[in-house]
């Protein structure tokens, strides 16, 4: 099994039906059959049970699997190494966070590094699944979780807490809440993954049990708009609802902090392009 027949046999794994793979690979999905019945007849094995249901392995095709993935840890951990010898000003590096820390702090840091190395090209990934940085499917990543793998570099760019904030008209025209009133009377904005988390759901340590919900939002950064709107009350980082022009409801109520992190790869920390997007993203969530 060569590396190419790998990654397409991976990419079936993974999607378990042609179209799916043929998308992730950016090819066809007549590419996508023929490598694979190439890499079964090579192998004199068949690999997938093919259902109505899509792609199933088999035995022979489990133990594919295993090999296949060695050979991607492999080739990611070459290329990790080649990347971090890289002295150039120039090239791609890929950055992996949510949309909120990406508007407010990824592109500013972006525009300002364009001034000095118009050559690095950023792929900006926003979203809150978590790529991951061992495999190379990026190579920076901001993070409000830590993450505890030996082989990543992590540094601290904040530490927050959160309260709760509404608009300006929202409070000139609904007033504030009264604390221990559980928000009788008025409207919610709620971050939908907090609300299936199964805990007891607080804005600003207050229960919401006597509120009405207006909005779930499952971007942080539509939370803050729907704010920003007037919809409704909700919860969101201090010095974000603050920057928004939001208004807070109580200044003695605040959660816990929690911290911000930037993620690398210790093979590609020393990557002169990828340091010096590490350098613009630090100098930004510094100037907060």
């Amino acid at each position: 099994m060569n590396w190419d027949d790998a990654r397409v046999f991976l990419a079936l794994c993974r999607e378990q039906t042609l179209r799916g793979a043929a998308r992730v690979l950016a090819v066809d999905q007549a590419t996508v059959g023929r490598r694979l019945a190439s890499l079964e007849q090579s192998l004199d094995a068949t690999l997938f049970l093919r259902t109505s249901a899509g792609y199933s392995l088999t035995s022979a095709g489990e133990q594919a699997m295993r090999a296949a993935q060695d050979m991607e840890a492999a080739a990611a951990d070459l290329q990790r190494r080649i990347l971090g010898m890289d002295e150039r000003m120039s090239g791609e590096v890929r950055i992996t966070t949510t949309d909120s820390f990406a508007v407010d702090f990824i592109m500013p840091a972006i525009a300002a590094l364009r001034l000095e190395h118009p050559g690095i090209e950023v792929k900006l990934h926003a979203s809150t699944q978590l790529l991951n940085l061992n495999k190379r499917e990026a190579d920076i990543a901001v993070r409000n979780l830590k993450p505890d793998n030996p082989e990543l570099i992590v540094r601290r760019l904040a530490r927050w807490s959160s309260a709760a904030f509404a608009s300006k008209d929202y409070v000139t025209v609904r007033g504030i809440p009264e604390p221990g009133a559980a928000f009788a009377g008025h409207d919610l904005v709620l971050y939908q993954p907090y609300l299936d988390s199964g805990r007891e759901v607080t804005l600003g340590t207050e229960p919401i049990t006597h509120g009405r919900i207006a909005m779930t939002c499952t971007s942080g950064l539509m939370v803050r708009r729907a704010l920003a709107a007037g919809i409704g009350i909700g919860e969101v980082p201090l010095p974000l609802g603050l920057r928004d022009g939001l208004v807070r409801l109580w200044a003695d109520r605040e959660h816990a902090p929690y911290d911000i992190w930037l993620v690398t790869h210790r093979d590609v920390r020393h990557t002169a392009r990828v340091r010096a997007v590490i350098d613009a993203i630090v100098a930004v969530f510094a100037g907060l």
